[in-house]
């Protein structure tokens, strides 16, 4: 491989952080500037700032399975340097099933391990998808040649569904098996997940035979990554990203096709959402890396680098520091001259500016969380 393909490839850090900049606050800021015009929170944009409440697809449900499309992107560049570098096979199983745990970890710390109250301490965790997804994905990769992953993804969705189709939660006798009370999803999180779940106790949308599909999701960036680590010598940029796009329209056929009979649902990851995920991660992936990497248009990447270098971070430093209270200390002011949902809005982007110069910081400081 070129010197050229060994490099960071700088859409995948510029797409994560326009992912994450979702989650960081812009949502909420889309939303506000909704409510100002007649429409307000019911239009269609900002019903996209929102998860749907069971089947269906929104932009926000595309976060969590972009973020882990892109984490499976980066193995393939991760895992060749690795050998490159001397590592074992060995060093390298240990560094994912390393890398696995501290994510689940972390992803109960977010949950509020700290506050030791382990009756009422929920163990499934986006974080803990993530790093099990990815890490099973990553033990695969190693394993076996693309072709063969394509048909694991392949079977492990149609397995999947065969599951969830042809078994009821015994649990729950009557109800539907796609349904919330009725999925086998549930009844596995209910008999052999520790801690509390999600959904009233029933449920968990993080929970663990879901998780089975998720690795999918991660295997399908690995493929991508595969795909785009190939030299510009064997297949130049333009053509990678018309057979991504090609890709992307593909899986979103089979998601509207599969959503007839298995619906598309974030909370139970069904196999037509991987599709549709799949789809979504794979066009933008696309549009970013022609962008980026291939026209080499990058002046503009900074904001969404800063975010993307330090995700992790974000994702949990705004759940222990009060971004907002330094909003408020700044803008308080001026907010209270204005009518409310103007000073919510600008509270709000306060907020994102507080969130984004602290990453800056850490950005300038070459200070990196890297799991």
């Amino acid at each position: 491989m070129n010197t050229q393909q060994q490099q960071r490839l700088m859409s995948l850090d510029t797409l994560r952080g326009f992912d994450m900049l979702f989650i960081m606050g812009f949502a909420s800021i889309v939303v506000s500037v909704c409510k100002l015009f007649p429409e307000g929170a019911d239009c269609w944009l900002a019903q996209q700032m929102l998860h749907v409440k069971w089947n269906g697809f929104a932009q926000h449900d595309t976060i969590f399975p972009l973020f882990l499309f892109i984490a499976g992107i980066s193995w393939p560049f991760s895992y060749s340097k690795q050998l490159d570098g001397g590592s074992t096979k060995k060093q390298i199983y240990l560094k994912i099933l390393k890398r696995a745990a501290i994510l689940v970890f972390l992803g109960v710390v977010y949950n509020g391990l700290f506050k030791l109250d382990f009756e009422n301490l929920r163990i499934c965790s986006v974080l803990g998808r993530i790093g099990l997804a990815w890490g099973i994905g990553a033990i695969l990769y190693i394993n076996f040649k693309p072709k063969t992953l394509a048909f694991i993804s392949g079977g492990i969705l149609l397995v999947y569904w065969a599951l969830l189709a042809l078994i009821p939660a015994p649990d729950m006798p009557g109800a539907d098996r796609f349904s919330l009370e009725g999925n086998l999803v549930g009844y596995i999180d209910r008999l052999i997940t520790p801690g509390k779940l999600l959904t009233k106790d029933i449920f968990d949308p993080e929970g663990l035979l879901s998780t089975v599909p998720a690795v999918v999701t991660a295997l399908l960036g690995m493929l991508t990554g595969t795909f785009v680590k190939q030299p510009d010598s064997k297949i130049n940029g333009n053509r990678k990203t018309v057979y991504m796009l090609v890709g992307a329209v593909a899986m979103a056929v089979i998601a509207i096709l599969w959503n007839q009979v298995f619906p598309v649902n974030k909370k139970l990851w069904t196999s037509s959402f991987v599709m549709a995920a799949g789809a979504y991660s794979l066009g933008l992936f696309a549009l970013f890396y022609y962008i980026i990497d291939v026209r080499k248009w990058q002046k503009w990447t900074l904001f969404f680098r800063v975010i993307g270098l330090n995700s992790i971070t974000i994702y949990l430093a705004q759940k222990i520091f009060k971004f907002d209270s330094i909003s408020k200390f700044f803008l308080s002011g001026l907010a209270s001259k204005l009518p409310e949902q103007w000073s919510t809005l600008l509270l709000q982007c306060g907020f994102v500016a507080v969130s984004w110069l602290f990453l800056y910081f850490l950005y300038k400081k070459k200070v990196f969380l890297k799991v």
